[in-house]
């Protein structure tokens, strides 16, 4: 049953909607022009205090009414808040200084789409989420692009060596969170410990899973699990994780971190949810099939407004968990929809599958960050939505800046 539900979600862009209005030619990736992100100076900071709790849930940020009222960004407020703060392993931290070139604003501002409104919370009626069990679909793409963060959240791989995350599973606004300091990104796997022998590298990765098990701000599920059971439990889960097809983790440290200064408190008066996003860059390059960045279309070049995305949610400890909905609201940052997920999935890419132009392939692309289950305020109350943050051309801009070092391969999205 399983593998007929995904072979159905695999060909969903293919069906046009029911009333004819769209057919196949409608759903194409647009390659459209880039704003160029060019860094301008970078000066040394003080390290962090990394004192901050990870908030996987937030509140009192700007939601859908509050959205429309904002005023668009002139050029200098959006060179100060897509300026961004690096951080290295080391503790060492730095601020890059950007100007934007080539960016035609908007004068409309922002506008909000709505389709339908519903007040739930973040598993919305019937569980629709699926757990992926079969190692044909969990090593293959896009599965095995998902990676889970130590701090608890869940990324996708974009590159060789850099991963795209939510920003508040870093930083919480004003600081570092603690588990932050040794950051690591977890790759799945899915062969057992004593398959042949080990080379020194899996040895370091094995060292590396034990530190990440014992450091306290490590939100992994197994250590939540086995606070009643004690070592038995512990066991019991390990042993299930490689016979039953569940993903163990090969742990790779983080190299440095971007974030855009957007995200912090003082420069946008409050947490600012259209800049929830962060890329990491890992130490060693991984050998695995990557997801490539996409411009957010609209929710009519869609097909059936589909999303989808894959993560770590807590409330399924060790699986990875897949799901699909449509997007129920949207504004030119951000999307409102009610994909039914749980704390751990936040921070995973949001992509869905278009044909590329004069093609007949469809290919499937990044075009949104899941920030999670966030209160918003609708006309002065507090609603609650599953929300993502939409790779924009200007945000597709930084992201291929800090993936490739300049902007010579980030032309053209």
């Amino acid at each position: 049953m399983e593998h007929m539900l995904l072979l159905f979600v695999f060909f969903i862009p293919i069906l046009g909607l029911a009333n004819g209005a769209e057919t196949e030619q409608d759903f194409t990736w647009h390659l459209k022009k880039i704003p160029q992100i060019v860094s301008e100076r970078t000066f040394s900071l003080d390290s962090p205090k990394f004192e901050a709790k990870t908030k996987l849930e937030l509140n009192s940020v700007c939601g859908i009414e509050c959205q429309r009222k904002l005023p668009v960004p002139s050029p200098s407020d959006l060179k100060d808040l897509l300026s961004y703060e690096t951080i290295f392993e080391n503790g060492t931290r730095t601020l890059t200084e950007v100007n934007v070139l080539g960016l035609v604003l908007d004068p409309a501002g922002n506008t909000t789409t709505r389709r339908s409104s519903r007040k739930k919370r973040q598993i919305y009626g019937t569980d629709s989420r699926f757990s992926i069990y079969d190692k044909r679909f969990m090593t293959n793409f896009p599965f095995n692009t998902a990676v889970k963060i130590s701090t608890g959240c869940s990324g996708i791989l974009i590159s060789p060596k850099h991963v795209l995350t939510a920003a508040h599973c870093l930083h919480d606004g004003r600081d570092y969170v603690k588990g932050s300091k040794r950051l690591r990104v977890g790759l799945m796997k899915t062969k057992s410990r004593g398959n042949g022998r080990k080379r020194k590298g899996a040895k370091r990765s094995r060292r590396e899973v034990s530190v990440a098990q014992e450091d306290p701000e490590v939100a992994t599920e197994p250590r939540r699990q086995s606070r009643g059971g004690g070592r038995k439990q512990r066991r019991s889960g390990r042993k299930q994780g490689t016979s039953d097809g569940m993903p163990s983790f090969q742990w790779t440290r983080v190299k440095s971190t971007h974030i855009p200064k957007g995200w912090f408190k003082g420069v946008s008066g409050d947490i600012a949810l259209d800049y929830d996003y962060a890329v990491l860059e890992l130490k060693r390059p991984h050998k695995r099939k990557y997801m490539e960045l996409g411009i957010s279309p609209t929710i009519k070049m869609m097909p059936g407004s589909m999303i989808h995305f894959s993560g770590f949610d807590n409330d399924r400890s060790g699986q990875l968990v897949y799901r699909f909905c449509s997007i129920s609201d949207e504004s030119n940052d951000l999307f409102y929809q009610y994909c039914d997920a749980e704390p751990g999935s936040t921070g995973s890419g949001i992509y869905l599958r278009l044909k590329e132009p004069n093609k007949k392939k469809w290919k499937r692309k990044i075009i949104a960050v899941y920030s999670g289950h966030q209160w918003v305020d609708v006309n002065g109350e507090q609603q609650d939505y599953n929300v993502a943050v939409r790779i924009t051309p200007l945000k597709y801009a930084q992201i291929c800046f800090w993936i490739h070092g300049n902007d010579e391969n980030c032309r053209q999205g």
